[in-house]
């Protein structure tokens, strides 16, 4: 498995809760698709969520190689919960237009968070020669 990239990142919980608060649902469509507004509304400590995904979204645009320039726009990255927990990625428009031009195969994420901050690691690996892209939409 050749590593392309890795990306990390790190956010206050209360800050992502006071953009919520302050910009409420056009925030919210901005940055997440609708299937993580569903995911994180449905936990128990939303806003926790709420950051974690955003601290992923930022650490896999740094695996990727790019930030939110390009072209890529924060819902071209989902963040899915697939079975048994684990968590899946999902890259679409730019972001998968840059993800093909590097050679990415997939990108693996961790999330962890507390009521004061969010973290994630992201690493995107490179696909076999002959396979095309995974899980790219």
């Amino acid at each position: 498995m050749e590593i392309v990239g890795i990306g990390t990142d790190i956010v206050e919980c209360p800050r992502i809760g006071k953009m919520i608060e302050q910009y409420g649902e056009l925030f919210l469509r901005r940055i997440y698709t609708e299937r993580e507004i569903r995911y994180c509304q449905s936990r128990k400590h939303a806003i926790e969520h709420f950051a974690g995904r955003w601290a992923a979204k930022e650490a896999i645009l740094k695996a990727l190689g790019t930030g939110r320039g390009d072209g890529v726009g924060w819902s071209d990255v989902e963040v899915r919960n697939g079975s048994q927990g684990a968590l899946r990625v999902m890259i679409r428009g730019a972001a998968k237009d840059v993800a093909t031009e590097r050679g990415v195969g997939d990108v693996l994420v961790s999330i962890a968070h507390c009521r004061t901050y969010a973290t994630a690691y992201a690493m995107a690996v490179g696909r076999p020669k002959s396979a095309p892209p995974a899980d790219q939409a």
